[in-house]
């Protein structure tokens, strides 16, 4: 397994990956768009995007970061958004490897660590997050608006 970090060059490869994994939320399929938001994420570097690689260099996963800071604790932080993994491929340590890279960049960058969210249903991540060293913080509400 090879973990690479996304360029342009990836597009393709991340767009198929994106697109799976917004069918895992039920949400409506748009491929161009999906390509034109990964397009941008990476050319503006709003985002660092992970690629997991099989041996013959198959994209099967990937995860997606966003740059945060936090006022209370003074520092950088990274938004963990988007980890996906083939049907396929699952059980095999992917998702691990991915989070692995996620706090690698953690290090690397200086941030003071990774914050999540999943939804209550996801067994796999409800499972696999903690496994990893995350923490379920549940004193915390978690709040959503959305612009109309």
């Amino acid at each position: 397994m090879q973990i690479t970090k996304a360029f342009l060059l990836h597009i393709d490869e991340v767009t198929f990956l994106f697109e799976a994994y917004r069918a895992f939320y039920n949400m409506t399929p748009d491929q161009e768009k999906a390509r034109l938001f990964i397009k941008d994420r990476i050319k503006n570097e709003d985002s660092v995007i992970f690629l997991a690689k099989t041996d013959d260099g198959t994209a099967v996963g990937f995860t997606q970061l966003y740059p945060l800071f936090s006022s209370t604790r003074m520092t950088k932080w990274w938004l963990l958004n988007d980890l996906f993994v083939l049907p396929e491929h699952r059980g095999q340590g992917i998702s691990i490897t991915l989070i692995n890279a996620a706090k690698d960049l953690c290090r690397k960058t200086g941030a003071g660590g990774l914050s999540l969210e999943t939804m209550k249903t996801n067994t796999i991540g409800n499972t696999l997050y903690p496994k990893t060293g995350f923490k379920l913080d549940e004193e915390n509400n978690y709040y959503t608006w959305e612009c109309e």
